[in-house]
């Protein structure tokens, strides 16, 4: 008699499961190239859109590695895995680390290991999850700046963690923000929402 066929274990969203299960589940379903756990809640993202998602995540890497071209002591990522605390296995859509002396490390595996300084998340709206329970887990997990694009809205939020809270940056009268924790990385957020790639990559210092 056949041995009964393995059966693969499933990622749905909203199941709820520790980091460990999630973490087998992802490796175990390969076909599925997005999926994050979030306050131990599983997220597995629809299609996504080129003028919605997939046009400003280049335009989000693009000004992230203008930077890195200028200062090779920090590190870019697209996508990459995040481990936080234990209900968080999060993959931001970019994020900016220090790769020496940082607040996040590479582990064993090549996974991101604790907060990087600076995450960036694409968001259709403000009903988005990135503006409530990611921000949650982002805050209390300590990253120290944290930039969502709401496309939809035609919006930038900006948010720097001061006390254990994060407090909304506004751009000043040029429209620019400048990161606090990367020196020079300044942000052109008229030139963002534009699509500006040239003005976006020129504020960079």
């Amino acid at each position: 008699m056949a041995a009964p066929a393995k059966v693969r274990p499933r990622l749905e969203s909203g199941d709820r499961m520790t980091r460990f299960e999630f973490h087998r589940r992802y490796e175990a379903n390969p076909q599925v190239k997005k999926a994050e756990l979030v306050e131990g809640v599983v997220y597995v993202p629809s299609p996504l859109s080129a003028n919605r998602h997939g046009d400003p995540h280049a335009l989000v890497m693009l000004w992230l590695g203008t930077y890195w071209r200028k200062h090779r002591e920090v590190q870019p990522s697209d996508n990459a895995t995040v481990l936080l605390d234990g209900d968080n296995e999060v993959q931001p859509d970019a994020c900016l680390r220090r790769v020496e002396r940082g607040t996040s490390r590479l582990d064993e595996r090549g996974f991101i290991e604790g907060p990087p300084e600076l995450i960036v998340e694409i968001a259709a709206s403000s009903v988005s999850i990135d503006l409530h329970d990611k921000m949650d887990a982002y805050r209390r997990n300590g990253v120290r700046e944290y930039v969502v694009w709401r496309v939809d809205d035609g919006a930038v939020d900006w948010f720097r963690l001061e006390d254990g809270t994060f407090v909304r940056v506004e751009p000043g009268a040029d429209r620019v923000i400048e990161s606090s924790q990367f020196q020079g990385l300044r942000l052109n957020v008229a030139a963002l929402l534009a699509g500006d790639a040239e003005a976006v990559a020129a504020a960079v210092e």
